[in-house]
């Protein structure tokens, strides 16, 4: 008998970020229309950096994510919508105002060592009736028996899954295998988000797929973070090619990311020089365009600012020490 998994499409969240967050909600809806007639059974919808991120740190919003949430639960015939949260960014007012407004689901994330963080989210989740999966962001960074453990207290506060998110895209397939094997054991199910930037999304997926991960993550024509996510549309292919069950139809979500996603797209997310030096740095991909903006304002390199940001260890939620870093990169070169 075949295997079965579930795939969350992150599209209208991931692809926020390369989107500077200005989706309208007839672009919402469009995309949803396609995820849904191409049988993706999980939605995510939210700022780029989840419920509340809408802010002059992590950019603001062209319309409240609430009305997204809304419309796009409005179209959705079969698949659920879920939202991101990420604690100390997000609250649980938040998370109720996008239950009201149609949320079905919740990935709580937190750093990879900070799960303890997110206990009082999970009760906040299984109050208002939500299905909550953990979302331990980074997770390169930690030894595969030590993102166990943190693994393991996002299941024991309730999450249904557990994701390892490789947020910087700097994990091969051997990393992946590792650390699945390593969480299994520990929680109700595995989950693998992929980021490009070393051109190994989709390797790397298939690799958890293949160690025993039960969901899965994509977005159509890749649109994410840094040099993208797993292609959803691609990931149906492999999938099916591999005759593991997903549901989802091949061509369907083709026709979505090529007439639908594609024309609004303001550039196709590759591994680029720059987006390649995240992976190789092992930084958070949303850096990505902070780097670029600011090096370019400063006459920097930004794989010498995302570089620097590799070494010093910086994480999610300190997009603020990008402008640092920048500065004082600029001062230096000025010295020389």
């Amino acid at each position: 008998m075949s295997r079965r998994v579930r795939v969350t499409d992150t599209t209208l969240r991931d692809g926020s970020h390369p989107m500077r967050h200005r989706y309208l909600p007839e672009q919402v809806e469009a995309i949803v229309r396609g995820l849904d007639g191409g049988g993706v059974p999980v939605i995510e919808v939210s700022h780029g950096d989840g419920l509340g991120g809408s802010s002059l740190q992590y950019g603001m919003s062209a319309t409240s994510e609430l009305e997204l949430i809304e419309r796009a639960r409005r179209v959705a015939q079969r698949a659920r919508i879920a939202v991101l949260l990420l604690p100390g960014v997000g609250t649980r007012r938040d998370l109720a105002a996008a239950v009201e407004h149609g949320a079905q689901a919740v990935r709580i994330a937190t750093h990879c060592t900070e799960a303890d963080i997110s206990e009082q989210h999970f009760a906040v989740a299984a109050e208002l009736g939500l299905d909550a999966i953990g979302f331990l962001m980074m997770a390169h960074m930690l030894a595969p028996d030590v993102l166990a453990e943190q693994a393991a207290l996002m299941a024991s506060y309730g999450a249904s899954c557990v994701y390892i998110v490789d947020s910087a895209g700097a994990m091969v397939p051997d990393d992946v295998r590792r650390r699945v094997e390593a969480i299994l054991p520990r929680v109700p199910a595995v989950g693998f988000h992929a980021h490009n930037n070393l051109g190994l999304a989709i390797g790397n997926t298939v690799a958890a797929v293949e160690t025993g991960a039960a969901q899965i993550d994509g977005c159509l024509r890749g649109l994410g973070a840094g040099a993208g996510n797993a292609a959803t549309e691609l990931l149906a292919a492999v999938l099916d090619r591999m005759d593991v069950e997903s549901g989802l139809d091949v061509f369907s979500l083709s026709d979505a990311a090529e007439h639908v996603v594609k024309p609004v797209m303001p550039f196709q997310p590759f591994p680029d020089r720059e987006s390649l030096t995240i992976g190789y740095a092992g930084v958070y991909s949303t850096f990505l365009l902070h780097a670029k903006r600011h090096g370019k304002r400063l006459g920097i390199d930004p794989r010498e600012i995302l570089i620097e940001l590799g070494r010093r260890r910086a994480v999610a939620g300190q997009e603020d020490w990008i402008v640092d870093v920048a500065l004082e990169l600029a001062s230096a070169a000025t010295q020389r």
